[in-house]
């Protein structure tokens, strides 16, 4: 007599507890439906039914588990969460709209007026913009610091100060903060510690491992990794996450079944892209410190790189961004970036496509000029997300713009 494999609709958590994160990118936070399919469903439905008034009471009022409406509870985004919270070993992941949604219900969960921040300068620019802008006119202040200058840090706190956010590596500079460092201070100070893992992903680098309490992702960049769709998550414990759930359930800036669902197919391939990417990057980031026309190369891979030792302490690997000066100032700048006939000039990075951008007018542009001197963000710097093309033909058509500005 044959035998015949239970089909499970789910794999329980307990079998992919100790499972590496290759295994989890593929298979955690998967949820078959009965036809048993292969590769995650999509739900795109706005609302489900229930099978009495009592039980809608029930599911709304929250005594019973289930679905109820797709603003807050939908099967394909519950999956990319339970996926992602898996990868970067959270308890818990709230999905949202962008990766800017993610940042703004964090701070709305919990943050309140009177509260102080103290942040980066080496952060997006529209992080800073949020922060200092928007939140500001709710009586939220944010005090910005050197990422890598302990004392600053320990000078700005305040006995208001509830949140310490940053991104490490930074953007665009790639600068890398001793986490085990702020995770202390913000301890001392009883303040949510905050990192944007943006740039390593959870291949690359994990936060709470160092002591965070929250993760920041935009999904929009190497978590989709081919540019497709919009969207942001934040990862911690249980009951942090109830409660940016809460704000995500009464706002609505919510992640689309079909995005999650595009989401969770990158996370499929998001390992073996990260390493690719490592690869490219720190060979070119080698080959642009030789070149006569550059005055300074930004990644961490770099032995002349100041936390290039931290930086591999930290993370499995220097991921895919790397920054340049060249020599002069906005017109060189541009003249490299319109140089190039292969690259794509756009402010967006993580795809499997190579980018480039000039932060001091795209991604940083809204800055005032005083923070983009604080920041470093110089006319001359150049930002590239280097891809998964050939090196050769990404060194060629740099070359275009490099042997331009030697002549």
């Amino acid at each position: 007599m044959s035998r015949i494999r239970y089909q499970q609709t789910a794999i329980p958590e307990s079998d992919m507890q100790g499972a590496s994160i290759e295994t989890l990118a593929l298979r955690a936070g998967q949820n078959r439906t009965p036809e048993l399919e292969h590769s995650d469903a999509i739900y795109p439905t706005s609302s489900f039914i229930y099978g009495s008034a009592a039980q809608a009471a029930a599911r709304f009022a929250g005594d019973e588990p289930g679905n109820i409406y797709s603003r807050f509870t939908n099967p394909t985004v519950q999956s990319f969460e339970r996926r992602i919270a898996a990868m970067e070993g959270g308890e818990r992941a709230v999905a949202t709209s962008s990766g800017m949604s993610a940042i703004l219900a964090t701070c709305m969960a919990l943050l309140q007026s009177g509260d102080h921040v103290v942040c980066s300068r080496g952060v997006f620019g529209t992080t800073n913009v949020l922060l200092q802008k928007y939140l500001g006119r709710f009586g939220v202040s944010t005090t910005f610091v050197r990422l890598t200058d302990e004392a600053e840090w320990q000078a700005a706190i305040r006995p208001e100060t509830k949140m310490l956010f940053l991104e490490t590596p930074s953007n665009p500079l790639c600068e890398v903060a001793d986490m085990a460092f702020i995770s202390d201070l913000a301890r001392q100070q009883g303040a949510w510690f905050v990192v944007d893992n943006c740039f390593c992903t959870p291949i690359l680098q994990r936060p709470l491992e160092h002591g965070a309490d929250i993760i920041i992702h935009s999904a929009t960049k190497y978590l989709d990794g081919q540019g497709r769709c919009v969207g942001g998550c934040v990862v911690g414990d249980d009951k942090t996450m109830e409660e940016v759930y809460g704000f995500l359930r009464s706002a609505g800036p919510t992640m689309s079944p079909f995005n999650a669902w595009v989401f969770l197919k990158g996370l499929e391939t998001l390992p073996i892209r990260m390493r690719a990417h490592c690869e490219n990057a720190l060979a070119l980031a080698e080959w642009l410190e030789q070149r006569p026309e550059v005055e300074e190369v930004f990644y961490a891979g770099l032995p002349s790189h100041p936390q290039h030792a931290l930086a591999a302490r930290q993370q499995s690997g220097f991921g895919g961004i790397v920054s340049f000066r060249v020599k002069g100032g906005r017109d060189e700048a541009w003249q490299l970036v319109d140089a190039t006939r292969m690259i794509s000039i756009t402010a967006n990075l993580g795809d499997v496509k190579t980018t480039v951008t000039h932060p001091a007018t795209t991604t940083h542009g809204r800055l005032s000029p005083e923070d983009k001197e604080a920041a470093g963000i110089t006319e001359n710097l150049v930002r590239l997300s280097v891809g998964l093309e050939s090196l050769d033909d990404l060194k060629t058509d740099l070359a275009r713009g490099l042997d331009q500005l030697s002549t």
